[in-house]
């Protein structure tokens, strides 16, 4: 029979797209039964036998003999007459089996079924994409600048597949250039249509914890348990470890000698800063650590609203803030409480240079020419006062006062 170039096909596509016989099978008669349907109006009474290693193709068409002019549906009722042109021996109520040639489909119809093959094919694979990468789904996977947009890098790994490492998924210092290979999490996939969408994240904190299992064989094997991580990608990170094995330090294991086994995690976040602390139960010392590298002299903790009161001494308060508030947001953000830092004897005056943390260092210069270096001898004075006696706005000065009186008068 004429095979139109289309049955010629069957075992490219087999071959080109790895499908196994079954499931080729299966979407050749689904793509034929659907255009036998729009063709004849049903496709109940056909029967499609398929080859696709040889390339063969058979359609055959099954319907009942009925008296000569008695034919109510001509898809399933064939005339005596006819079915006689077939074989002369036929009666009423047998019967027929009869081949349609693809031809009889029509010029249009078939250009239609290889396009609708194509098109099934193609979303054969993307669900296999699909499920392949819905697996993978927060762990680590790597793959190569293809090329760079300006809200996205889009990835190709070794298969051809893409994925999307979107801007806001990349470490603020990350910088990429075609060709480079590039470590993130699976962090989503998508199907757009019929196309899956694989996003990539190298801001999760999944990502950071993940990297621990690669790098640090204790993590890996389950000797130590990683409890929370919480990160500001490229700036600072807080990991909290535990160990059930009391021989292991979980924090030193992670840690390595001068720091050898974690440098690589950092290396790859950007230089991000990792703190590595110990678990713990004991919610107050837990806290304590999770403020390192600052040093807690007494936590006061409201368990029903989660909060928590760390009083410090005054050369601690900025390590325990740190640069941009990093410090105790993570900190925060690890313990599940909202923390308040106080400084110890609060009713001192307090040097304005300890509060660099919040306000710039040439505007504390400014009042240090004034004569003004403590936060009491800023906040006893007028702001018409000290807008003659600086060279800042009136509106900077405020600002000042504001930080002073919320960090110094509590």
């Amino acid at each position: 029979m004429e095979n139109l170039a289309l049955i010629e096909s069957f075992s490219e596509f087999k071959d080109d797209k790895l499908i196994d016989r079954v499931t080729l099978m299966a979407i050749l008669e689904d793509v034929f039964r659907n255009a036998l349907k729009k063709k004849f109006g049903d496709d109940d009474n056909f029967d499609i036998i398929i080859n696709p290693d040889k390339g063969d193709l058979e359609i055959w068409r099954n319907r009942v003999v009925v008296a000569d002019g008695e034919v109510v549906d001509p898809n399933q009722e064939i005339s005596l007459t006819e079915a006689r042109k077939i074989e002369p021996d036929f009666e009423v109520g047998e019967d027929v089996s009869e081949e349609v040639k693809l031809i009889d489909l029509g010029r249009r119809s078939i250009l239609a079924l290889r396009q609708n093959l194509i098109s099934k094919i193609h979303e054969h694979d993307n669900t296999n994409i699909y499920k392949q990468f819905k697996d993978l789904v927060g762990e680590i996977y790597t793959a190569e600048v293809h090329h760079i947009r300006h809200r996205a890098v889009i990835l190709l790994d070794d298969e051809g597949n893409e994925i999307i490492l979107p801007k806001e998924k990349q470490i603020p210092s990350d910088f990429f250039r075609k060709g480079d290979n590039v470590r993130g999490i699976i962090e989503s996939v998508e199907l757009k249509g019929n196309k899956p969408a694989i996003i990539m994240s190298r801001t999760s904190p999944i990502f950071l914890e993940k990297l621990f299992e690669q790098e640090i064989p204790e993590v890996f094997d389950g000797l130590i348990t990683i409890k929370n991580v919480v990160r500001i990608p490229g700036e600072k990170a807080k990991v909290a470890v535990d160990s059930y094995d009391d021989r292991i330090d979980p924090v030193g294991a992670c840690v390595g000698m001068k720091g050898s086994r974690i440098h690589g995690i950092v290396r790859e976040l950007g230089n991000e800063n990792i703190d590595v602390i110990n678990y713990t139960n004991n919610l107050q010392l837990y806290i304590t650590r999770a403020l390192s590298p600052a040093r807690v002299t007494s936590i006061k903790i409201d368990e029903e609203n989660k909060r928590a009161e760390a009083i410090l001494k005054p050369e601690e308060v900025s390590k325990a803030i740190g640069r941009g508030g990093h410090n105790i947001r993570l900190a925060g953000q690890l313990t599940g409480y909202e923390i308040d830092v106080f400084r110890e004897g609060a009713e001192e005056d307090v040097e304005l240079s300890e509060f660099s943390d919040e306000i710039e260092s040439w505007i504390i210069a400014e009042f240090s020419k004034a004569g003004l270096d403590t936060a009491k001898s800023v906040l006893e004075q007028e702001v018409a006062d000290l807008v003659k006696r600086t060279d800042l706005e009136e509106e900077t000065i405020i600002d000042v006062i504001r930080i002073l009186r919320e960090e110094f008068e509590e």
